[in-house]
């Protein structure tokens, strides 16, 4: 049974739920199905200092109550989203089928939040699952999109993990928990190929308008806001696919429906950081063709993009042929300006200030012999900007040694360690690091290398006296590392 209670107006919640003025089609009002004995077990306190909410207040039990959907604030009326995607290249209508937005959080600065709660229940779009979700790929989500937060990644973030004191089954009984996810925006490009499957041309440009309105307010005058709409989603999808490939993260389940409209990234199922450099890494288990690999990312974002213009075609021109030519002009910009990005970011993390011809092959060739010599892709820049902990033997490879003494005559300016220490990252999250910060919170119940972990995190850039395991190439294990669906 959900509680409502009043008392949760003090703590700075001041919740809207703006999205559910549009058509009814996007959205089925609903409440968290409640859980037997919810425990906070991780509460991300300078998250909800950024949100304006105080929980120092609240008792324990009230916290866990809340952040499990077992109390819901007095006026608050949660919502489940309407979505399709293409999922590995195939069609399907799909929603939020385990989470339930909570509302729109206002911060002190202005900016509006949505709050999710992931794994509070069934909804109509659960397809026969039961909308709930376990304890450790709740906490992956929290470690990893903390951790691409403190690396100057756009991402959604993580609130709180709630233990729910239930079992969900999968394969095996596991820990039920649930994930307060929080996030500018959850509109996706799949939610526009919802209405687009529905023709619900009406209810398209309402969502347009309110997109626009509540991310794109510059744009609100052009003379046509739908191509300013894709130009400004495309643009936004190209920064955070470069960053990506700056860090090595693979997020490997690139469906339209993970793809937002804002360009954050979302859903931390399958994702995994590279140790070695591959160009064809595949982390995901059940990615068994590569759609997703680290290389075709630019690719498959570029693919989402058009499948986003496709649906917008109605409201560029009533004219079809002539929608689909402005589109297709915009689209086709992509390649252009990704590779104009990537190669300002690939020279960022060479220290590179100004520009050269020969940049393309110089990194080209630094790229190649990463590719067959397959080093660990952090600790190669590491090594680069002289840090300590990278001197691994690859390093004394003659055809580094050359390229190293080539890139040497190359960086001109005094300056390209600051340059490059703001861009390469020290310290990452180790898939084994990862994988035992896991374990032992979801087998023994203990969070000391989960908590150590996040600290550890928040500092990617810095050179800290800490332990050499978090920084050190890994050893290469026999078998690949995999990745799954949350479950």
């Amino acid at each position: 049974m959900i509680n409502h209670n009043e008392s949760f107006s003090n703590i700075g919640l001041n919740l809207k739920a703006t999205y559910t003025q549009l058509p009814e089609i996007l959205f089925s009002k609903l409440m968290p199905i409640s859980v037997k004995d919810p425990k906070t077990v991780v509460l991300n306190n300078e998250l909800s200092f950024e949100l304006g909410i105080n929980f120092s207040d609240l008792s324990s039990k009230d916290l866990s109550n809340f952040l499990s959907g077992n109390t819901i604030p007095s006026g608050i009326g949660p919502f489940a989203q309407a979505y399709a995607g293409h999922q590995f290249g195939n069609f399907t209508i799909l929603g939020d089928g385990r989470a339930l937005t909570i509302g729109e959080q206002s911060t002190p600065k202005g900016e509006i939040y949505d709050i999710q709660f992931k794994g509070s229940g069934r909804t109509p779009y659960s397809r026969g699952g039961d909308g709930r979700a376990a304890l450790g790929p709740m906490l992956r989500e929290y470690l990893i999109s903390e951790a691409m937060f403190h690396l100057n990644i756009p991402t959604t973030r993580s609130l709180a993990v709630v233990e729910t004191g239930e079992k969900v089954f999968r394969e095996t009984p596991l820990k039920g928990a649930i994930l307060t996810r929080v996030a500018a925006s959850h509109v996706r490009f799949g939610t526009f190929q919802f209405l687009a499957a529905h023709k619900d041309i009406d209810a398209m440009s309402k969502l347009l308008d309110y997109c626009i309105k509540r991310h794109f307010p510059e744009i609100l005058d052009s003379s046509n806001k739908v191509i300013k709409f894709i130009e400004l989603v495309m643009s936004k999808q190209i920064d955070l696919i470069v960053n990506w490939m700056r860090v090595g993260f693979v997020h490997g389940v690139m469906n339209t429906d993970n793809s937002t409209i804002y360009g954050e990234t979302i859903d931390y199922g399958p994702c995994a950081f590279m140790d070695q450099y591959d160009h064809k890494a595949v982390f995901s288990s059940i990615d068994f063709k590569g759609r997703y690999a680290y290389g075709n990312q630019p690719a498959t974002i570029h693919w989402n993009l058009i499948r986003l213009a496709e649906s917008l075609l109605p409201l560029i021109d009533k004219d079809e042929t002539k929608s689909l030519e402005i589109a297709q002009k915009t689209i086709d910009s992509f390649s252009e300006i990704f590779n104009e990005k990537w190669q300002m970011m690939m020279r960022s993390k060479l220290g590179i200030t100004d520009r050269s011809r020969e940049d393309e092959v110089l990194i080209k060739d630094l790229l190649t012999w990463m590719q067959s010599k397959k080093p660990d892709f952090t600790n190669t820049f590491c090594n680069l900007m002289d840090s300590n902990h990278a001197k691994d033997e690859d390093f004394e490879d003659n055809d580094f040694v050359i390229w190293k003494k080539n890139w040497k005559e190359r960086v001109n300016n005094n300056d390209y360690l600051n340059i490059m220490k703001k861009t390469n990252p020290i310290l990452i999250p180790r898939n084994y690091l990862v994988e035992e910060a896991l374990a032992e919170a979801e087998i023994e119940g203990k969070f000391s290398k989960f908590n150590e972990l996040l600290v550890v995190l928040s500092k990617p850039y810095e050179q800290l006296d800490i332990d050499e395991k978090y920084s050190k190439t890994p050893q290469i294990q026999a078998e690949p590392y995999k990745t799954f669906c949350g479950t």
